[in-house]
């Protein structure tokens, strides 16, 4: 551990926000998934996964006892004040080689204060499914926690929404902080300001880097700028989260939690990942909008230690502070290099009107036109990207696509078909192996994405 950095910052706030508990047993360890890539980088190896991934021994200098967190949160806009970790803890905290604070936190290590009638695990499928995600986000540019380990518990469990008995699991995420909006939430329901104010010190210095003393406005525009980049790089991705609760949104603008996650093939705006959306509440385009009704909550709780007004006007700004994110995220993932800001936004425009169309699915639109190259009249013969082709006229950017990957047959992509392949492979003979050149697959297409 000669770069490991323990750093438990979250005990400055005090026993107003969490509760200690004892990591639950489990008949066996069987290690599924760590991600090398981070554990190299936070001085973490494998040779500590047992130990510390799963018994979850503290680790040095760092929390002497796991801590669920205290929340509330609207769920599909129903004010819930019976939640928090329910099925998790935060395990430690240490700083990366940037000195940024890192939070590893589980999912599916049983129960806590806050599991209500819940049994406090993780199915396996659901663990598998979480990596998958995150590897995704990761390569295409999110702001993503990251799935840092996975082991199987042997255990079985029953549910009702899969085929049971099923395979129980422990999920360790790692992110650049644990606090949510509906952090902020539970303090207001209880009339706390004190609190309210020590945790915009807490967030302002350890979560940004920022002077403590900047206050409440200062802290809601770097969460609208974050929560403005979280909602545009969803969009770019095709990606739809699900459940974008008040619970769910982290103060850093870090997408976190994948339950029922889904990409989404076409550039379709009422597609929606949760069979129990019924209302589309959070469907893949109005996800910009539940971000943002989110972000409202956030500052009725912040105008209890900040002026009401400048929030309002803050709150107000974010669809012009989005706007730019998309652009800024839907340049990127085409490989293309910014220009005037009116004619990024009319090529923007012309893309997603593009896209729109359904020609062409998102994977395959973004890898044939990468660095704005136009794949040709006969390979996209409609008008849409006749006129897509005619702005990226000069804006011809080859480095974008110098990797190998973008000579590939066909797009790395992850829709649902995929993702239950993967686990029926696991679920059948305990197959590995599509779901190890997956991961092996997407990595190279994140190496891909990264030239530009």
């Amino acid at each position: 551990m000669a770069d490991y950095r323990p750093d438990p910052k979250i005990l400055e706030l005090g026993a107003d926000f969490y509760d200690a508990v004892e990591p639950a047993k489990f008949p066996r360890s069987i290690p599924r998934f760590l991600n090398e890539r981070w554990a190299e980088r936070i001085g973490l190896d494998g040779t500590d996964w047992e130990a510390h991934f799963c018994r979850f021994e503290p680790l040095p200098d760092n929390l002497p006892q796991p801590l669920a967190l205290r929340y509330h949160g609207h769920q599909f806009r129903s004010y819930n004040p019976e939640i928090g970790d329910g099925r998790g803890f935060l395990f430690a905290q240490l700083r990366d080689e940037g000195g940024r604070l890192l939070d590893l936190g589980t999912k599916g290590s049983g129960q806590t204060p806050y599991s209500r009638f819940g049994d406090g695990r993780l199915t396996l499928k659901g663990g598998v499914r979480e990596v998958l995600a995150t590897e995704m986000l990761e390569a295409l540019g999110v702001n993503t926690s990251k799935t840092f380990a996975l082991f199987e518990t042997g255990e079985e469990l029953v549910r009702s929404d899969e085929p049971s008995p099923t395979r129980s699991s422990v999920l360790t995420r790692l992110g650049h902080g644990h606090i949510r909006i509906g952090t902020f939430q539970r303090l207001a329901f209880f009339e706390q300001p004190d609190n309210i104010a020590k945790l915009v010190r807490y967030c302002l210095e350890h979560l940004y880097g920022e002077d403590p003393s900047a206050g409440a406005h200062r802290l809601f525009e770097l969460i609208a700028g974050a929560t403005a980049r979280l909602a545009a790089s969803y969009l770019a991705a095709g990606f739809v989260h699900g459940v974008l609760n008040s619970d769910n949104i982290a103060i850093t603008g870090e997408s976190f939690d994948y339950g029922p996650w889904r990409f989404t093939p076409y550039w379709d705006d009422a597609f929606t990942a949760a069979y129990f959306d019924e209302t589309g509440l959070y469907a893949f385009g109005r996800q910009p909008e539940a971000i943002h009704w989110d972000l409202a909550q956030l500052a009725g709780c912040l105008a209890l230690v900040a002026e009401a007004p400048p929030l309002a006007d803050q709150l107000r700004s974010w669809s012009e502070l989005f706007e730019a994110a998309l652009i800024e995220a839907m340049l990127k993932r085409l490989g293309v290099v910014p220009a005037a800001r009116d004619d990024d936004r009319h090529l923007v425009a012309t893309l997603i009107k593009a896209l729109q169309s359904k020609a062409a699915g998102i994977d395959w639109l973004f890898f044939d036109w990468r660095g704005g190259r136009d794949p040709g009249v006969d390979a996209y013969p409609c008008e849409e990207f006749r006129d897509l082709a005619q702005l990226l006229d000069g804006r011809d950017n080859p480095a974008a696509r110098s990797h190998p990957y973008w000579s590939d047959e066909t797009p790395c992509s992850m829709h649902i078909e995929e993702v239950e392949g993967i686990w029926a492979a696991i679920a059948a003979g305990d197959d590995w192996t599509p779901f190890n050149a997956k991961i092996a697959a997407i990595r190279r297409m994140g190496a891909a994405m990264s030239a530009t």
